[in-house]
């Protein structure tokens, strides 16, 4: 037999007050770690822009857009002339949600400027690679790629092939994360804009030669599309636009682009065009014959295109991590996600708008679009291979790579050492990965100046000349197999090192030939600003590091010793001496610098600063896990040591109470530098780090998301979790007036809902366990379940707080509104009965005239029906948010009536709360008992029933109107310029909620659809179509698709509907099978 819980009748509410508090304290602490503001670092972009028009061919009609094209300089130049001289690459920028077309000045100001400039010098540090996954589609393998690449960066080119033609779309600053329409128009628009971009090539070269024949192979075949925000999204909807010319778009950048879903997604049209563009590039990249696996071969639609998504990481609160990730669509063969914190040279967390203009980054893009270019043909290289290769050199650091945090399958095979003479005989000339170059040459060397270290650690603290020697086999036993530097000193021309054979080999080859070297296996660190000397000669702090190399057990197989040969330093005169050259060398265990940070340890991070100390002798590579995710809050830590974290190397009779060799020592020491990891972010370098603040995307709310990956987009979720709290409060007014007791208030079927173990285990549980279910049949995804299931939780219960926030301020609302009106409706009732009685005869026949139209007198016969058809007409002809919010309205008109009414026949004799909360007393009541005649209520009473039900409909329709907000004002900003109707979804999605509002505005007709066994009287009914409702808007918050909650908004009301004629049809024919409640007044 079904139990059911009867509500009480105190006003008290426990678990509803906790869930509100809790509410309240993560939003003020959320919104304040908002507002805090942290120095990016970034350096402003200047330039001296000018924007030439292109005119629009003659045969197209006229367009709010615009397409210009970039000019760098301070001179005015002729605009014609300067089209006719059109020759170099062609870039189009696209501008996101309310951009500007003048956006496109740092990137094009920086790209002539590196033109001009020439590369950037050469670098002596490790690049990044492709990995064995991103080489899989090569036929020769991977290391050809690697190899061609890596010879032509070390061939370190003088001057660039080609310069870059920047053009721009001017997209009238329309809000396009807003509206599904406003996004399609863009994508049509940019397709002809390429269009024109490729025809003004072919005619400018027409003007300048009449010999076509000779110069047909200068034109260039396609565009290189850069968009921002929701310009990426758009650039890669132009990609598989079917108005695209073949291979006219090949490469893609996006720059802190959405691309899994809109950053809004609350308008089911924008949602659903989201996913038909994703669905069109995974089916661009998957075989014909399997389209679950993804195809070697290029006979792909998308198999010439390569995607680099780049983004801000934790700063960028607008677009998060998770949503500008490739991760699904494309695949690693054909595209990059990387954030801004792990770009070589960049090193930085930015902002949604700073990362246009951010120097750091817009200069590092530039270059790696002009490496990009082949010298052949002047245009960007034809593989896709060799320009994913590009950007994976220029961009990525190797340093995920180098330390192992990526996973097997991701370590490309060109990183693991190779066994072979990597130095070669001064009279033989060959080429190795890292080894240095010949031309760098160093004074000869003098083995008398060598030194053999006995201990496991080694410190450099000047550029001596000499060569440090380290036994492996002696100083690496005791778990202690991996090695690792750390120096400030370039290599190759400051640091060199070597790995030597055991003695005894025998090979074929002299000593000097079998040494292998590993200098430029070093990677690069960010190096913070070095300290200023204050007086010369005197002791200053030491200078950051700027390179680490990490060499594994692996890598140290074979060999018998590791060589530090330090170059002498130069001589400088009339200068004070520089800041002091370091480098540390360590060998240790893994595990010794493996730590976890407790749950309790993070949590109270979120208030203050926490010290990590670290103790003497300390690994150099300390590797600190979080066990707890904080989502954007930051985690505050100090990092402390005891001294330098080394003895008995320079400082052997250093006391650690002698403060003098200790801040000695501390002086000597590198600041420590922070490596924060994260699978789906990648990596964030923070030099300095004495006291800082960690920014993470780090919250596991992402059923999606890869292992380790910590990702949130908590302000989604709420939004699906919203509608689905309210339509599990509706499920039970509707199931106490199925069981015919009162109907109760939103905030006492909210306090039951929270009552554990139920109903709030099966609330909140049930829609998990089928969402994971579903996810693993259909996915590989690997998510923590405990992580997933503990974010969601807390996602529902915030929503929770935030409905309840809601629902008592409009409560109190309602009822001030109510008293008010009904005070001096009371105070001057007899001065508006003088008033009626002064109203001369002709007036009110004239009232009575106008009344007994047809049209009128059908308005005031039926007011409801005409506000309804009102609504509906604003649904399919204007917008749906406009018919959404006169439901509202309507609502809200109802709920203030039906306080009025109670009102006057009770006088609020008692207190609103308990007025509104008034049930039966608590008790559990079996459903089989209940078989006696349906009892007639008061009027009072059933007010107050009218009140409670309308009041969750007004906030379920309120929060399904705030959604369409956003497009509202999108619509509003193209007010008078677009006479389109709305989109078809939207609107008849919005319909059915129409249908809701007002066919179901009130629980007086019900068909049972769910008998329960024993209990034929209290079947369920409108109660279980809001259950399986709720549970559906529940998976749309877990999908971070809010929107889907249209339609079961709209389902609902079309069986409300059916309800509604059925009850009529059964009246008519004398059958009152349907259950009707009755009320008497008195």
């Amino acid at each position: 037999m079904m139990k059911m819980m009867i509500f009480g009748r105190s006003s008290f509410k426990p678990r509803l007050l906790l869930v509100v508090a809790a509410a309240l304290v993560a939003g003020i602490v959320g919104l304040l770690g908002l507002q805090n503001s942290f120095p990016t670092g970034c350096i402003m972009t200047y330039m001296y822009p000018t924007y030439v028009p292109l005119p629009a061919p003659a045969n197209t009609s006229v367009s709010k857009y615009g397409l210009f094209l970039y000019h760098e300089g301070w001179k005015k130049i002729d605009y014609e002339l300067k089209l006719v001289q059109l020759s170099g690459v062609p870039v189009l920028f696209i501008p996101g949600n309310g951009g500007s077309y003048k956006q496109v000045r740092s990137l094009a100001a920086e790209s002539d400027r590196a033109f001009n400039g020439g590369p950037l010098e050469e670098s002596f540090y490790q690049s990044g690679v492709l990995t064995n996954e991103e080489g899989s589609f090569e036929e020769n393998g991977i290391k050809r790629v690697n190899d061609i690449d890596g010879k032509d960066m070390n061939a370190l080119r003088k001057q660039y092939y080609n310069h870059l033609d920047w053009f721009a779309v001017d997209l009238d600053g329309e809000h396009s994360a807003m509206d599904g329409r406003i996004l399609e128009e863009h994508t049509e628009y940019v397709v002809q804009a390429i269009h024109r971009i490729l025809d003004r090539y072919k005619e400018s070269l027409e003007a300048r030669s009449k010999n076509m024949a000779n110069f047909a192979t200068l034109l260039p075949k396609s565009v290189i599309l850069v968009g921002h925000s929701m310009g990426g999204f758009v650039a890669r909807a132009a990609v598989v636009h079917p108005g695209l010319r073949r291979h006219a778009v090949q490469t893609v950048v996006t720059l802190s682009s959405p691309h899994l879903s809109p950053p809004v997604a609350t308008q089911p049209s924008l949602g659903y065009y989201f996913s038909r563009i994703n669905w069109a590039w995974r089916k661009g990249y998957s075989s014909r014959k399997h389209p679950g696996l993804r195809s070697s071969l290029s006979t792909l639609s998308l198999s010439h295109v390569v995607v680099v998504s780049i983004f801000g990481g934790a700063r960028d609160y607008q677009v998060r991590s998770k949503m500008a990730s490739l991760d699904g669509l494309v695949p690693s063969t054909h595209g990059l996600s990387i954030a801004a914190p792990g770009m070589l040279n960049v090193w930085l967390g930015m902002e949604h708008q700073s990362i246009l203009w951010c120097n750091q980054l817009v200069v590092q893009v530039s270059h790696t679009l002009l490496q990009m270019i082949d010298q052949k043909t002047g245009q960007p290289f034809s593989s896709p291979s060799r320009r994913l290769a590009t950007f994976v050199r220029s961009l990525r650091s190797p340093l995920p790579q180098m330390l192992g945090w990526m996973s097997r399958s991701q370590i490309p095979e060109i990183s693991q050492l190779a066994r072979k003479p990597a130095v070669v005989s001064p009279n033989e000339d060959g080429y190795s990965t890292y080894s240095c170059s010949n031309s760098i040459k160093w004074p000869d060397e003098s083995h008398e100046k060598d030194l053999f270290i006995e201990t496991y650690a080694v410190t450099i603290l000047a550029m001596d000349g000499r060569r440090r020697w380290l036994d492996i086999q002696k100083l690496g036993s005791d778990g202690r197999d991996h090695f690792v530097l750390v120096t400030n000193l370039v290599p190759c021309l400051g640091i060199r090192v070597h790995l030597w054979p055991e003695r005894g080999s025998k090979e074929g080859f002299s000593v000097n030939q079998r040494v292998l070297e590993v200098t430029k296996k070093m990677v690069q660190l960010p190096a913070g600003p070095a300290p200023r000397q204050i007086e010369p000669g005197r002791q200053t702090e030491q200078a950051p590091p700027s390179g680490v190399l990490f060499l594994s057990s692996e890598d140290l197989q074979g060999f018998r010793f590791i060589t530090l040969m330090v170059a002498p330093r130069p001589i400088l005169s009339g200068r004070p001496p520089p800041a002091a050259s370091m480098a540390v060398g360590q060998f240790y265990k893994p595990s010794e610098g493996r730590h976890t940070l407790p749950p309790f340890w993070i949590a109270s991070t979120i208030l203050g600063h926490k010290d990590v100390q670290l103790v003497e002798n300390h690994p150099l590579l300390v590797n600190l896990t979080l066990s707890l995710s904080t989502g954007v809050l930051p985690v505050k830590m100090e990092m402390k040591t005891a001294s330098c974290g080394i003895r008995n190397s320079v400082f052997a009779n250093e006391d650690p109470g002698d403060l003098e060799h200790t801040s000695l020592c501390k002086l000597r020491c590198f600041p420590p530098v922070a490596l924060v990891w994260d699978p789906l972010t990648g990596i964030a370098v923070i030099p300095n780090f004495f006291s800082e603040t960690i920014v993470v995307d780090s919250s596991p709310a992402l059923w999606s998301a890869r292992r380790g990956s910590r990702e949130t987009t908590v302000a989604i979720l709420i939004a699906g979790f919203a509608v689905a709290i309210l339509l599990f409060t509706l499920m039970q007014q509707a199931r106490a007036w199925e069981l015919d007791y009162p109907v109760p208030s939103v905030l006492a079927s909210m306090e039951y809902n929270l009552r554990l173990p139920f109903p709030f285990i099966y609330l909140s549980m049930i829609p998990l366990i089928i969402y994971t279910t579903l996810e693993i049949a259909n996915s590989e995804s690997t998510s923590s379940f405990a992580s997933f299931v503990l974010v969601s939780i807390a996602c529902y219960g915030f929503a929770t707080g935030a409905v309840a926030i809601l629902a008592t301020l409009s409560q109190i609302i309602l009822y001030i509104a109510a008293s008010v009106h009904f005070f001096v409706k009371r105070r001057c009732m007899g001065w508006i009965q003088r008033v009626n009685a002064q109203i001369p005869s002709r007036v009110s026949n004239q009232l009575n005239v106008c009344s007994s139209l047809w049209v009128l007198g059908s308005i005031r016969s039926r007011p409801l029906f005409a506000v309804m058809v009102l609504s509906i007409l604003l649904v399919f002809f204007v917008h749906p948010a406009l018919g959404l919010i006169v439901v509202v309205l309507v609502h809200t008109c109802n709920c203030y009536l039906a306080l009025y009414s109670h009102q006057q026949q009770n006088n609020f004799m008692l207190s609103s709360d308990e007025a509104l909360d008034k049930q039966v007393p608590l008790e559990k009541v079996d459903n089989g008992q209940i078989a006696s005649p349906k009892p007639i209520i008061s009027f009072k009473d059933a007010q107050l029933e009218i009140f409670n039900y309308s009041h969750g409909l007004l906030l379920v329709h309120l929060i399904a109107a705030a959604m369409l907000i956003p497009s509202l004002v999108a619509w509003g900003q193209r007010l008078g310029m677009d006479r389109s109707l709305p989109w078809f979804l939207d609107a008849s999605l919005s319909f059915g909620i129409i249908l809701h509002g007002f066919v179901g505005s009130k629980l007086d007709v019900n068909t049972p659809l769910v008998p329960f066994p024993g209990s034929p009287n209290n079947d369920a009914g409108l109660s279980f179509v809001y259950a399986l409702a709720a549970l559906y808007s529940y998976l749309a918050g877990l999908a971070l698709a809010p929107y889907r909650v249209f339609h079961a908004l709209a389902i609902i009301g079309a069986l409300t509907t059916v309800f509604r004629i059925l009850d009529r049809r059964g009246r008519m024919k004398g059958d009152y099978s349907l259950r009707r409640r009755h009320f008497h007044r008195h």
